[in-house]
C-alpha cells in the first residue's frame, strides 16, 4: 500500500504553515527583484549605445521554452551592506545552467547595469562555483563579458589573491576538453582581460567590446603614452591585429547569435549516449501543498515523508529499516523516472540512525543510485546514553560514507541543519553536486537559543568555581546578544548571500529543481570528453 498522508489541508496548522512559508517565498522574490530593478535603470543609457541589457542578452542566448536553473541569485546579500533593506543581492553577475542550441551549458553574464559590472567579494565566489560546477558536470562555459573589473572602492587583498583562481579554472576547463566562449559586449580590462584571453572562442562586438591590460588613462599615468581605448583593446583591433578575437559581431544581438552558431557547430551532443525514455507518474499528492506541510519553525516536528510524497514519482517510495533508527528516514524512490535514494530527518540522528544511513549510502553507491539529502536535524544526539552507545564512531561512519560515495549527491536544507548533523547530511563542506535551501532553512553550529544556553551554563559554572555570585540581569543581556548573533547568521538568505549553497528556492519548485539537477549530473557523467595536458592556446 502506498503512503497515506496525514496532512489535513483545511486545518489551522496547514493554513498557518502555508502563510508563513509563502511570506518567506515573497521575501525571496522581493530580494531577487532588487538587482533586476537596479540594472534596469541603465537600460536607456545602454540602448543609446546600441547595446542590449544583460538580461536581454541572456534571453536571446538561451533556447526559448527550455528550462534555465539560476544559481547564486542572492550572492552578496548582507555582505556588501549590513542593512537588509538596502543590500542588493546578485553580486553584479547572473549565473545559471541552460540550453544553447540544444546544448546544456553553464552561463555567466556580467550585470553591467550595476556598478558597470564591477566585481565584489562574492562575485568571485559565485563565479568560481559556476566554473567548478561546469568542470564537475562537463558543461561548456559561456561568459557574456562587460565588467569594469574589480571594484577598487571595496578592494580586499584576498579578492585579488583568490581572483587568480578564475583564470586558472578557465585553463582547466579548456584542458578538460570543455569549450569556453566569451563575448566582449563591453570592457574587460586589467586582470579581467584574461577572461577572453583564456577563452577558447572570443566574439568581439564592434564599437563597444574592449579588452586591455590597462585602459588609456592608466597607460598615460604609467608610461606617459597618449592612447585611446579602441586602439589599445577594441574588438576591431583584436580581430585584425592581435588575434585575440575570432569572430567580429556587428552588435550585441549578433554577438549572441554567433555564440549560438558556434555551439551548434561543435556538435557537442554527439558524444552523449542516448538515454532511454523513462515512463513515470506525477506525484499523487500535490506539490503545491508542500508549503502547508512544513512549519517554518524547525522546533515544530513533522514527518519528512510528507515532503517526499509530494516530490517523488507517483508519491511512491520504499521505507528502508523504518523501525530502526526511526528518526533518520531512508527511502528508495524515483524522480522523473530516475531511481534515487533519499535520506531525511524526523529529529536528531542517534547511533542507530547513523549506522542505518551509512549502510544505505553504501548500498546506493553499490547500485550507482543518486542520493538526495533532506536536511532537518539539530545534529547528532548527545548525553551519556548516546556516548556509551558509540555516537562518535557511528556518526563518523556516516560522515565517511557521505565523503566516499561516488554517486551524484543533491542536498536540500529544508529546516534545521546544525553541527555535525550537517556534515553527515552532505552539507556545504562535503561538496554535494548541488545544494539548495528553502527560505525557512536554518544552518550553523547550533541554534541561537542553544548557544545562549550553553554559554550561560559555562558562565554559571565559572562563577560557582570562583565562589562568586552570578549577575542574572547581566547574564540575561549576554544570552540575548549571543542568541541574536547566532540567529542573525543562520537564516537561508544570509548564508546564501555568502555562497554557502547554490541558491534559495521556492519549496514548490523542489521536484522541478531536483529533476533538472539529476539530469545534469547523469548527462555529465555519461558524456565523453577529450581532455589534454594543456588548454587550447591562442597564438
Amino acid at each position: 500500500m502506498g503512503f497515506v498522508s496525514q496532512v489535513v489541508r483545511d486545518s489551522e496548522t496547514f493554513a498557518k504553515n502555508r502563510a508563513d512559508m509563502l511570506a518567506l517565498v515573497q521575501q525571496l522574490r522581493d530580494l531577487e527583484a532588487r538587482p533586476v530593478a537596479l540594472s534596469e535603470k541603465r537600460r536607456e543609457r545602454m540602448e543609446a549605445r546600441g547595446q542590449l541589457t544583460p538580461r536581454d542578452r541572456l534571453a536571446r542566448l538561451l533556447d526559448p521554452g527550455m528550462p534555465f536553473l539560476q544559481l547564486h541569485s542572492l550572492a552578496g546579500y548582507m555582505v556588501d551592506s549590513s542593512d537588509p533593506e538596502k543590500s542588493v543581492p546578485g553580486a553584479s553577475v547572473i549565473i545559471g545552467i541552460g540550453f544553447i542550441s540544444g546544448v546544456r551549458c553553464m552561463v555567466v553574464v556580467d550585470d553591467s547595469g550595476i556598478k558597470a559590472g564591477a566585481m565584489v567579494e562574492m562575485t568571485a565566489a559565485a563565479f568560481l562555483s559556476a566554473q567548478e560546477t561546469a568542470l564537475r558536470h562537463n558543461l561548456p562555459f559561456v561568459h557574456l563579458v562587460e565588467s569594469a573589473g574589480a571594484n577598487l572602492m571595496e578592494y580586499k587583498v584576498e579578492l585579488w589573491a583568490k581572483g587568480g583562481s578564475l583564470f586558472r579554472n578557465l585553463a582547466r576547463l579548456s584542458a578538460a576538453g570543455l569549450p569556453n566562449l566569451a563575448v566582449l559586449h563591453g570592457p574587460s580590462t586589467a586582470g579581467g582581460a584574461y577572461m577572453p584571453g583564456l577563452a577558447d572562442y572570443v566574439i568581439g562586438v564592434k564599437k563597444n567590446g574592449m579588452a586591455a591590460l590597462a585602459g588609456a588613462a592608466l597607460v598615460h599615468a604609467a608610461t606617459g603614452e597618449k592612447a585611446n581605448d579602441r586602439d589599445l583593446g577594441g574588438s576591431e583591433m583584436h580581430a585584425s591585429t592581435s588575434g585575440l578575437v575570432e569572430y567580429l559581431a556587428e552588435d550585441d544581438a549578433h554577438g549572441v547569435e554567433i555564440v549560438r552558431d558556434v555551439i551548434a557547430r561543435l556538435d557537442w551532443n554527439k558524444s552523449l549516449p542516448p538515454r532511454p525514455a523513462r515512463a513515470f507518474a506525477e506525484p499523487r499528492h500535490d506539490i503545491e501543498d508542500i508549503a502547508g506541510v512544513v512549519p517554518t519553525d524547525y522546533r515544530i516536528p513533522y514527518d519528512v515523508r510528507e515532503v517526499v510524497a509530494r516530490i517523488v514519482d507517483g508519491s511512491d517510495f520504499e521505507d528502508f529499516k523504518p523501525l530502526y533508527g526511526a528518526s533518520t528516514v531512508c527511502l528508495q524512490a524515483a524522480i522523473n523516472g530516475i531511481p534515487v535514494g533519499i535520506i531525511g530527518n524526523n529529529g536528531p540522528i542517534d547511533p542507530a540512525g547513523a549506522t542505518k544511513a551509512a549502510q544505505f549510502i553504501q548500498l546506493c553507491g553499490q547500485a550507482d543510485i543518486p542520493l538526495i539529502f533532506l536536511n532537518n536535524t539539530t545534529g547528532y544526539m548527545v548525553g551519556t546514553q548516546y556516548e556509551q552507545a558509540g555516537m562518535i564512531k557511528h556518526g563518523a561512519k556516516m560522515i565517511q560514507a557521505v565523503t566516499s560515495v561516488d554517486v551524484p549527491r543533491i542536498t536540500l536544507y529544508i529546516g534545521a541543519s546544525f553541527g555535525a548533523g550537517n556534515y553527515g547530511m552532505s552539507g556545504f563542506a562535503y561538496e554535494p553536486d548541488f545544494l539548495f535551501a528553502w527560505p525557512n532553512a536554518t544552518t550553523g553550529v547550533m541554534g541561537g537559543e542553544q548557544a545562549a544556553g550553553t554559554m550561560a551554563m559555562v558562565a554559571r559554572a565559572g562563577a560557582k568555581r570562583k565562589g562568586e555570585e552570578i549577575d542574572e540581569e547581566r547574564l540575561a543581556r549576554q544570552s540575548a546578544m549571543i542568541a541574536a548573533h547566532f540567529d542573525r547568521q543562520a537564516g537561508a538568505f544570509y548564508t546564501s548571500g555568502r555562497c554557502l549553497d547554490h541558491g534559495v528556492i521556492d519549496p514548490r519548485d523542489t521536484r522541478r529543481v531536483l529533476g533538472f539537477c539529476l539530469e545534469t549530473c547523469l548527462e555529465g557523467r555519461a558524456r565523453k570528453v577529450k581532455p589534454s595536458s594543456y588548454g587550447v592556446a591562442r597564438f
